[in-house]
């Protein structure tokens, strides 16, 4: 019952606020003052990073040192940060007893692809350079960012430094639309329009192709990768590219589970505390993320 009252609000008001923004500034700040509703564990703690590329961490409560969780925020390379991202990354910090770490990557148009790309490289060599080894961080990300995530995955896994898993909610991972159900869910979709997602790309490519693996992992090659499990929505635009990315890993060798959920929207974990499946996929993915661990 919460769910579908979620998704009729979401439908009245997010989606045609999202079809009539203007700008990525915009989107910006819209998405910023809708992250104030989201709710945070009690006790949160999130310290703002402050070097060249800002690593924020936000934990909960005492965090085990030898083991981290690398999250790459979403928002269409537009927009979003880890502060809209904070308190669904603190409840994840709270059911793992891991510190979170959430970059805050250089965005579009002002930085388009590769920028994003770069940057998570570096977020990983930052680690690397705390004294972390590979196997003990686990990549996470939600839309742009998962596939942000998993584009990242593919770099590592061809140098020989795969992390010990990878989970992602509703990921992006083909910026060249060929996904079905950018056609058959897109009056479903209670959230996210269809038709804004080609000007939003025309601001994040900047001189890559939309099938470069730093953009569209879909496109991607992965040797040896690790465990991944991608959650999404049924009803979601962006649900055939959880579908053919798990596909695609599958034939990679990869141990890759997808669970879809009945008439979940884009990304519903950030509503934690408002509907019980926000917490409960939040649930699996700790344990999934501790069982690698």
């Amino acid at each position: 019952m919460r769910l579908r009252l979620l998704c009729l609000l979401l439908r009245a008001f997010a989606k045609p606020a999202l079809r009539r923004t203007p700008t990525p500034a915009s989107a910006r700040a819209q998405f910023a003052r809708g992250a104030r509703l989201f709710r945070a564990p009690p006790f949160l703690l999130h310290l703002p990073g402050h070097a060249s590329l800002p690593l924020d961490q936000i934990s909960v409560g005492r965090v085990r040192p030898d083991a981290v969780i690398l999250y790459f925020h979403g928002g269409a390379y537009l927009a979003g940060s880890p502060a809209t991202h904070a308190a669904m990354l603190g409840r994840l910090s709270k059911l793992t007893g891991l510190r979170v770490i959430a970059p805050d990557y250089r965005l579009a148009p002002e930085h388009p692809a590769p920028a994003a790309f770069e940057d998570a490289q570096a977020a990983f060599q930052a680690l690397l350079d705390q004294g972390y080894s590979p196997h003990q961080i686990v990549f996470g990300g939600d839309s742009a960012g998962g596939g942000l995530a998993l584009a990242l995955l593919a770099d590592l896994c061809a140098r020989g430094q795969r992390p010990a898993a990878l989970f992602a909610f509703s990921p992006w991972t083909d910026l060249a639309m060929t996904g079905e159900s950018l056609r058959s869910n897109a009056r479903a979709d209670p959230l996210l329009p269809v038709a804004r997602i080609e000007e939003a790309i025309g601001f994040v490519l900047g001189e890559l192709s939309p099938q470069d693996p730093r953009l569209s992992p879909l496109y991607a090659a992965f040797p040896d990768p690790p465990p991944v499990l991608i959650h999404v929505g049924t009803t979601e635009i962006l649900r055939d590219d959880s579908r053919r990315m798990v596909a695609h890993l599958r034939a990679s060798g990869c141990a890759v589970t997808l669970k879809e959920w009945r008439g979940a929207p884009h990304v519903w974990q950030i509503f934690d505390g408002y509907i019980p499946e926000a917490r409960a996929s939040l649930r699996e993915v700790a344990q999934f993320t501790l069982r690698q661990l």
